[in-house]
Order: C-alpha cells, then sequence, then structure tokens
C-alpha cells in the first residue's frame, strides 16, 4: 500500500512510520518535511500536498497541538488554538484527503485517552478529543458510501514524550506499543472504530 503519514517527526508518526516501512511505501509529511512539507493547522498547504502526492491507500494523521493548562488560565486564544489546530487540522484531513483515497483505503486520525479520562489541566485538550472522535464516527457513516474507511486512534500518553518534557514517564506507553493501533486501523477492514491503543495485543 501507498500510505501518506502526517506527523511524521514526531514520536508517535515516527513509531507509525517505523512499522510499516518495509510492507508498505510510506510518504512522509510534517512541517519540516523536505519533499513533502504540510501543516495541518494551514489548509491550503494540506491541499498542496495531497494534489502532489496523489492517490494513496491511506493516510494517517499523528499531528495537531492543544493547550494544556488550567482552565481558569485558558485564554479565548488558547481555545482558538486547539480547534483550529488539532480539531479542524484533522478535520481537514478527512475534508480534503478522502478524495485521494483508493476504494477500500482508509483515514485514520488520533485523538487521546483525555477525552475520556480527563485530569485537571486538560479542559481544552479533552474537548478537542471527543470532538475528533463524534467526528471519526459520524465521517465513517457518510464515507462508507465513498469506499472509504475512518477511524480514531485514542492513544495515551506517550513515554518518549513524557521523557521529552522531563515527566515521570511511568504512566507513558511506548511509541512503537501505541503504533500497532494504527497499524489495525489501516492494514484491517474496520470502519467508524475508536481504538484505545491500550486494549490492542
Amino acid at each position: 500500500m501507498k500510505i501518506l503519514i502526517i506527523g511524521a517527526t514526531g514520536a508517535i508518526g515516527r513509531a507509525v512510520a517505523t512499522a510499516l516501512e518495509g510492507r508498505h511505501e510510506v510518504i512522509a509529511v510534517s512541517r519540516s518535511a523536505t519533499n513533502f512539507p504540510a501543516d495541518i493547522a494551514d489548509k491550503a498547504s494540506l491541499e498542496r500536498v495531497f494534489a502532489a502526492i496523489g492517490k494513496v491507500d491511506a493516510i494517517v494523521s499523528a499531528a495537531g497541538g492543544a493547550v494544556f493548562k488550567p482552565l481558569s488560565a485558558l485564554t479565548d486564544a488558547d481555545f482558538e488554538k486547539c480547534l483550529h489546530d488539532k480539531l479542524m487540522g484533522q478535520v481537514n484531513v478527512v475534508r480534503i484527503g478522502w478524495r485521494y483515497i483508493r476504494p477500500g483505503g482508509s483515514i485514520t486520525i488520533t485523538s487521546g485517552a483525555l477525552a475520556h479520562e480527563p485530569m485537571p489541566g486538560a479542559a481544552a485538550i479533552s474537548m478537542v478529543n471527543a470532538g475528533l472522535e463524534g467526528f471519526g464516527r459520524a465521517a465513517a457513516l457518510e464515507l462508507g458510501n465513498e469506499r472509504v474507511r475512518v477511524n480514531v486512534v485514542s492513544p495515551p500518553w506517550v513515554t518518549e514524550t513524557l521523557i521529552a518534557y522531563k515527566m515521570d514517564p511511568t504512566p507513558g506507553m511506548p511509541a512503537a506499543e501505541v503504533a500497532k493501533a494504527y497499524l489495525k486501523s489501516v492494514e484491517g477492514d474496520a470502519t467508524g472504530l475508536i481504538i484505545d491503543a491500550r486494549k490492542i495485543e
């Protein structure tokens, strides 16, 4: 399969690319990519990169920024960033990308465990993650008519990310293990799923 990975330089994106390489043709897309740079917060850049790459069998989005801070400290700008970046960025990956998916192919977007397991400081992120899961389910119903599958992967905290932020890595899950959830979406035949990365064997 020809698989486009958005956010390929991040901890999860790199792990997904590594897991898929060798069996599939993997195309890396990120803000810093040399060949195919794109920022999901910039709809025009997504349109350019999809048009340049052409038809693919799968799109994986492991990108999107959000703000983690107490509710009392969240500003309008913080909420707007979360909505414009992680939420609408990935919504636009689906809105634009499905036209480039070959019949039977898939789009996988990323939410997160904070949608169902919130914690102090996660109000904006929990909101965005829950929104993505609702969108993913609804998009799967409509795009099924186009023979395009849509799934949402819900990862927990990633070990490598916790280490990078100098946080306790104990509750984290290694990115290589998280990647297995994306493989289930890409290489399987299901659609409309919220795939909890912690429940993949």
